[in-house]
């Protein structure tokens, strides 16, 4: 153990490490300060309840990213693929068995996971699918990839569609675009492709009664006035008024005035106490984190795991660009986590999962 270990130290992209460990010690303290008061506010007690919670799943994403940071090649595709299989199959018990929270089904309590969110899961290896898919051998002919890739995501984009979670779905359809578009589709294609899909969405909103809570959050977004922007003009007061350096720990309102702050709208509950300094600081190590990995694609000539790798980097660039516009009201409410800082167990653990792909296909190595 001791040999892997130090082998897995000296390969290991100390850089890319470094960051994310900074992310997590940063999930880890906010975590403790925004939801101390949500704790003695909602069970009457002082204690850190929410805290304990996400220092258990942190604990258990750093063991996950270091488990999937050692794996094999053959171990690494083997185990993706049963992983995705299991995974996708909780996804269609979430219809069946799903908690039912705010008019959304997205969830389902596993004995020792309450709240388990299976599309958070999903994701990480929903890419390595896709990149298989799209760099396999088996199909001459790059359509058929296209149409195949294309045939693996429609189940998953209709599952998340009528849980409704409009942002997930659109964060899936937009991480396969990525990656045919990295593949080298042709932009006429895309193009046409892009169009379709978007009539296809306005067709299902307007025709589709379940759909029409997705209706309704577009709708607020343009209407100023509407009730439904509650939640997202308390973000916005929040960062106004938190200014440069915050109102200072535990001096924040949001928290309190907004349920589910401490995950949805967590950017606006740090700016609140520490100011938009903090914003610029965690913009800034996302993307010395994604520049970092890009960097990297360059040096690695398996066509696949380059693919991987940069859906990894777009998949956490589109979830931090998605928070933050809902956070400062540049885009409709979707209920996006920001990862590592948002509380909950399946956010972390799908970007440990994450996190724990990209520094195994980051390794010395690989790119030798």
């Amino acid at each position: 153990m001791n040999f892997s270990l130090y082998n897995w130290w000296k390969d290991i992209d100390k850089f890319l490490f470094f960051l994310i460990i900074l992310l997590i010690s940063l999930g880890i303290f906010f975590s403790l300060v925004s939801t101390s008061l949500i704790a003695s506010t909602k069970l009457e007690t002082t204690s850190y309840y929410f805290f304990f919670k996400q220092f258990i799943y942190t604990l258990l994403g750093i063991f996950t990213i270091f488990f999937f940071s050692l794996l094999e090649e053959k171990t690494f595709y083997k185990l993706s693929l049963v992983s995705f299989l299991i995974i996708f199959c909780t996804l269609i018990l979430v219809p069946i068995i799903g908690v039912e929270v705010k008019g959304s089904k997205r969830w389902i309590d596993i004995f020792f996971f309450p709240r388990f969110q299976p599309i958070e899961i999903l994701k990480p290896f929903l890419i390595i699918i896709l990149s298989m898919i799209l760099t396999s051998e088996k199909y001459s002919n790059k359509y058929a990839r296209y149409l195949f890739s294309l045939i693996v995501i429609i189940p998953i984009i209709l599952l998340l569609f009528f849980q409704p979670d409009i942002g997930q779905t659109l964060l899936v359809l937009c991480l396969w675009l990525s990656l045919i578009f990295v593949s080298g589709i042709n932009l006429i294609f895309l193009t046409l492709f892009m169009l379709v899909g978007l009539c296809a969405l306005f067709l299902m909103i307007n025709f589709i009664p379940k759909l029409n809570y997705i209706k309704f959050r577009i709708e607020s977004f343009f209407d100023v006035t509407s009730k439904g922007n509650y939640q997202s003009e308390r973000a916005s007061e929040a960062i106004m008024n938190g200014g440069f350096f915050g109102k200072g720990i535990g001096e924040g309102t949001l928290n309190i005035r907004v349920p589910e702050a401490h995950t949805d709208y967590v950017i606006a509950v740090i700016a609140e106490e520490f100011g938009i300094i903090s914003i610029i600081g965690i913009i800034l190590i996302f993307l010395c984190l994604i520049f970092r990995v890009f960097k990297k694609v360059s040096s690695i000539e398996n066509e696949c795991f380059k693919l991987i790798l940069v859906g990894s980097v777009m998949l956490i660039l589109f979830q931090v660009l998605v928070h933050i516009g809902v956070n400062i009201r540049f885009l409709p409410t979707t209920g996006m986590t920001l990862p590592f800082l948002s509380y909950g167990g399946s956010s972390i653990i799908g970007s440990s999962i994450l996190i724990g792909i990209i520094l195994n296909l980051t390794k010395r190595k690989i790119n030798k």
